[in-house]
């Protein structure tokens, strides 16, 4: 199954994201593939909390997933968008991903579990959680692709989550970034690598990249990596769409060789007792 990834550089102008969005639909469709990946906040890249907080709205009104969910309709093609920022009813923000399937339906949703709340050597400080609510469970869906289990950026760090998405079955694993360029040079490729491998899956990673109207810069290099750990595509620095193939025989062979899954086991921690 052929998919198509795309690498953008989101600004703070949802119409403007949802422009490049919708072309990226119909150009990956007339390119024969079957699915769709977008970054991490596709719909805005806003670090000044109160401009962005005007343009945050519920999922059920948000105009970028519902440009989106159209374009898909139009162009017969499944999208995984990597996040949208939406409100939650209770008030709270949400980075939430989607999966829309050919006929433009809604068939899951993610809110993204662990928040990126660091301190950064170069002097960068986020705080995900001062106005990100976490998520509460994980999800895998059905897709062109096979199973798809779901994440999103900081999520990538916490191996745990890609264990109990390969034991629901998921056969492709999801990892939409907007990774700092520090953390990204640092440790994007081998932590992708290293989830596919342990999970004998294949990892579709779409990211955000360059220098963004908010002042960010972000790491791009959206990759694409086989079960084996191969990396089969490495997008670089620059926006732009990019294709592959997504082979299921690659992920049995792999899973024959090595069935990492079949002798996965719990492991109980026992603390030593200290004779007094």
């Amino acid at each position: 199954m052929k998919a198509a990834v795309l690498q953008m550089t989101g600004g703070i102008d949802p119409a403007a994201n949802a422009q490049t969005l919708v072309a990226a639909v119909h150009d990956a469709a007339a390119a024969g593939a079957r699915m769709l990946f977008t970054p991490e906040m596709s719909n805005l890249i806003d670090r000044d909390r109160a401009r962005a907080g005007e343009a945050i709205v519920a999922e059920q009104a948000d105009p970028v997933l519902a440009a989106v969910r159209e374009a898909a309709r139009a162009a017969g093609l499944w999208v995984h968008i990597g996040s949208l920022a939406v409100r939650r009813g209770d008030g709270r923000l949400a980075n939430r991903g989607f999966v829309i399937d050919a006929a433009g339906e809604l068939v899951a949703r993610y809110d993204k579990l662990h928040l990126f709340d660091v301190d950064l050597p170069s002097g960068e400080s986020w705080r995900e959680s001062a106005a990100y609510a976490p998520g509460e469970t994980a999800q895998v869906v059905a897709t062109p692709m096979g199973v798809l289990g779901l994440s999103i950026c900081y999520d990538l760090r916490f191996a745990a989550l890609y264990a109990a998405l390969s034991e629901a079955g998921a056969q492709v694993l999801a990892v939409p970034a907007a990774f700092t360029r520090p953390t990204g040079a640092a440790h994007w490729q081998v932590l992708l690598r290293a989830r596919a491998i342990e999970s004998a899956a294949w990892v579709i990673a779409a990211a955000q990249t360059g220098v963004h109207a908010d002042g960010r810069a972000t790491y791009g290099h959206s990759l694409v990596v086989d079960p084996w750990g191969e990396v089969v595509l490495d997008m670089g620095g620059a926006p732009g769409l990019a294709f592959v193939d997504i082979d299921d025989a690659r992920t049995v062979d792999v899973r024959a060789r090595i069935p990492v899954l079949a002798h996965r086991r719990a492991i109980p921690v026992v603390a030593p007792v200290l004779a007094r």
